[in-house]
């Protein structure tokens, strides 16, 4: 047994290349790895009345968890292949007068258990992994819905080999089963298949059931409005918001908190389009309470509006009330209809809302109502 662990040792020095890279701790491990199947082997031929060889406790259990991640499946494999080759070329010399053919085919046999054996241990330490990564991966996402914006947030996602940006968050529900549960109860099947979707799109996401909504982070997209709509089949019925988009991970806790907010407050807009970006939900989010969205619309409508001049604001307000009629504008501001076109052209430019739209005129009003009123405050 000796000997033929020197051997295979050897032939593997020879004729494996990431063998003679690795670390000497390593090579001494499987060293003993390959002396232990040898002697396992021979120990196994000694027994006839052994149906099956021990080989995941007796061969690979010799070795730490740890080497399985510095040994892929593939060179398990080549190990295997080079000790089996060794063990074979000696075979006239290890076998009794005449049992050269029997000894062959122990040897072919215990081939196959050690295959079986290597990707038996491969396979739990694939599977331990997979959950690691899941709970690592809703720790992530728990963690931006919160709020939290850790160092550490950095380095779990590191651990899930996330670099992707620019980043956005899309938030929606889960369909209710006739149970009344909610598939979450499958999430992790549905959160492979969020992430099968996004390897097509050349994506990639993290994504976290909580309760009856589903998260998903998206990374790798500059249009997360059109990366949404493949993702859309999904998610449940119910409305699909979009966050805006940030510049990493650890700015997306942002982007979640105004995809949620745009969630809970998109039953106000019924025929919204699906998936809708939480920009376009700014004043049913206002209305509902979200103080991001009322500070938004008053520095970036309210306030501007202000610093253009108090005419503009006036028309706005008179045009809105006369039910976007230039001619009743200009009869109650007593100006010329030209000087009202003029002067919502100046409003869009500043703010960026038509108020000839029926939308933007909306969002220009509630605007103008939230100004008001922190001003009066």
């Amino acid at each position: 047994m000796g000997s033929l662990g020197t051997a295979a040792i050897a032939s593997m020095d020879k004729r494996l290349p990431w063998f003679r890279a690795m670390s000497a701790e390593n090579r001494s491990w499987l060293g003993l790895v390959a002396q232990a199947g040898i002697a396992a082997f021979v120990d196994w031929v000694r027994h006839p009345e052994r149906t099956r060889p021990a080989v995941a406790g007796e061969v690979f259990g010799t070795a730490p968890r740890e080497l399985a991640r510095a040994v892929s499946l593939q060179q398990a494999v080549e190990m295997v292949r080079v000790i089996i080759d060794v063990v074979e070329s000696q075979v006239d010399e290890l076998a009794a007068p005449g049992g050269e053919a029997e000894l062959r085919e122990a040897v072919l046999r215990y081939t196959r258990e050690v295959a079986f054996g290597a990707a038996q241990v491969y396979a739990r330490t694939a599977e331990a992994r997979g959950a690691w990564d899941a709970r690592l991966e809703a720790l992530v996402v728990g963690s931006l819905v919160r709020g939290e914006t850790e160092e550490s947030l950095n380095s779990w996602a590191s651990a899930l080999s996330w670099t992707s940006s620019p980043v956005a968050v899309i938030a929606g529900t889960l369909d209710a089963r006739p149970d009344g549960q909610t598939d979450g109860e499958d999430s992790g099947a549905l959160i492979d298949d969020l992430r099968t979707d996004a390897k097509r799109a050349r994506l990639d996401v993290l994504a976290g059931v909580q309760g009856t909504r589903l998260i998903v982070v998206l990374g790798g997209t500059d249009d997360p409005i059109s990366a949404a709509e493949r993702f859309a089949g999904r998610f449940g019925a119910g409305p699909l918001v979009v966050g805006p988009v940030v510049a990493d991970l650890r700015s997306a806790a942002g982007s979640a908190r105004a995809a949620l907010a745009g969630l809970r407050a998109a039953a106000a807009w019924p025929d919204a389009p699906r998936p809708v970006s939480a920009e376009e939900l700014l004043p049913e989010r206002a209305m509902d309470g979200d103080t991001d969205a009322r500070t938004r619309l008053i520095s970036q409508v309210y306030e501007p509006l202000l610093a253009g001049g108090s005419a503009l604001v006036d028309t706005l307000t008179t045009y809105l009330e006369q039910g976007s009629s230039l001619e009743a504008t200009a009869r109650m501001l007593f100006v010329h209809p030209n000087t009202v076109r003029y002067r919502l052209r100046r409003v869009t430019e500043l703010t960026g809302y038509a108020p000839s739209d029926g939308r933007d005129g909306f969002a220009l009003w509630v605007a103008i109502v939230l100004g008001r009123l922190a001003a009066d405050r």
